[in-house]
């Protein structure tokens, strides 16, 4: 059983890169659906259970905020943004209610809904880690760990001391596997990250 009625969760939204190599801008910009791409992303933590949302803006973050209908939510800009993702998921982590557990995503997973967002709140225990994993035919056990990521809050200080430059939380999760849950969200979407042009076609398919 999860504790989804005891649960107060802070959503963050990772949105302060350059998209540098996509080539197109800020990702956070990207349109999905006749809106930002942050819009959706921020959207789908709200309303899939989140009690507040947490968007860390960086790379041009004047025209995001100009751009993208982000009233609902609290907006963070991470001014050493070049440094690394690492710098933003620790303003996020910072910024929050120390009491929430912390859902993490990213800005450039199109393919996010709010039932992903409740299912892993649905379902995660206390004391670990929640993360939704696609199947990937290519990997041990044919999934692929990815994000959402739902970090306990009394993980969130440990796994705060592993982050540096780029990394995130890859580092704990690589080093204490036995705390992580992995939830299957296949049915939901693939999870693919937007890197590349040649995956820009994640913005008109269906989630």
């Amino acid at each position: 059983m999860g504790n989804a009625s005891q649960t107060r969760t802070t959503g963050v939204v990772l949105a302060a890169g350059a998209g540098t190599r996509l080539g197109m801008g800020p990702k956070a910009l990207l349109p999905y659906r006749g809106r930002p791409l942050v819009e959706a992303v921020a959207d789908a933590l709200l309303d899939g259970g989140c009690r507040e949302v947490l968007v860390v803006l960086g790379a041009r973050a004047a025209d995001v905020s100009a751009t993208a209908h982000l009233d609902r939510y609290r907006t963070v800009v991470n001014q050493d943004w070049p440094s690394g993702m690492g710098s933003s998921f620790l303003l996020g982590s910072r910024s929050a209610d120390p009491a929430d557990h912390l859902l993490v995503a990213l800005v450039d997973q199109p393919g996010l809904t709010a039932r992903t967002v409740g299912r892993l709140l649905a379902v995660h225990r206390p004391g670990r880690i929640t993360a939704a994993a696609y199947q990937d035919g290519g990997q041990p056990g044919g999934m692929r760990r990815g994000h959402p990521l739902l970090i306990d809050a009394t993980l969130r200080a440990a796994v705060e001391s592993t982050i540096e430059g780029d990394a995130g939380a890859r580092l704990f999760l690589r080093t204490h596997p036995g705390l992580v849950d992995q939830v299957d969200c296949s049915d939901q979407s693939t999870g693919e990250d937007i890197d590349t042009p040649e995956q820009m076609h994640l913005l008109q398919e269906r989630s």
